[in-house]
């Protein structure tokens, strides 16, 4: 199937998930994440900041658990056309942007490349690490820029089902699915 058709059927899904199923599911998501990744001290993980509207995972059950843990959590914000990373602190400025968006205030990019993961949002993710996510290619370029050591981690409320047709040479793998019932490898390594 088409990104586009794969787009169309994903976001449909996720419409129909309850409040209470989403944040079920994302509670299991967060437990097979840690259960198989186990961020300690001082990693740096860079996380999205979830958008309600779009029935996205629930991050913030990951975020309390990084600064509960002491690791340093770094979100995107787009400037522009380009997606920055912004290190969180207890004194982050928080601002809703024009899209009704709650995102870090400030514009000034942490400078930070080097990740020890970076879970990227997405809508669907196939059988081989191809995601989908809304279209612009944000994360494919953020991923181009950062350490190749840095682990590609998708979440998603959904399995891989259906093989992405239309990958294009620009478009980066992830490593990892995680899903509420299983974590999954694209590495070749496990």
């Amino acid at each position: 199937m088409t990104k586009s058709e794969l787009r169309k059927i994903y976001l449909e899904k996720r419409k129909n998930l309850s409040e209470s199923e989403i944040l079920r599911l994302s509670e299991k998501i967060f437990e097979n994440f840690i259960s198989k990744f186990q961020p300690t001290e001082n990693q740096n993980v860079h996380i999205f900041l979830s958008i309600k509207k779009r029935r996205e995972i629930h991050t913030p059950i990951f975020m309390d658990y990084f600064f509960e843990n002491k690791i340093k959590v770094f979100v995107p914000k787009i400037v522009g056309n380009t997606l920055i990373s912004i290190e969180l602190t207890p004194e982050t400025k928080f601002i809703v942007n024009s899209w009704g968006i709650s995102e870090p205030e400030t514009d000034e990019d942490s400078g930070v490349k080097n990740f020890d993961f970076v879970i990227a949002p997405l809508l669907y993710c196939d059988d081989f690490g191809n995601r989908i996510g809304y279209g612009k290619g944000f994360y494919d370029r953020f991923f181009a820029e950062i350490n190749s050591n840095a682990k590609k981690i998708g979440v998603n409320f959904f399995n891989p089902s259906e093989k992405i047709d239309d990958i294009s040479d620009f478009d980066v793998r992830l490593d990892y699915l995680v899903t509420p019932a299983e974590t999954l490898s694209f590495t070749g390594l496990e």
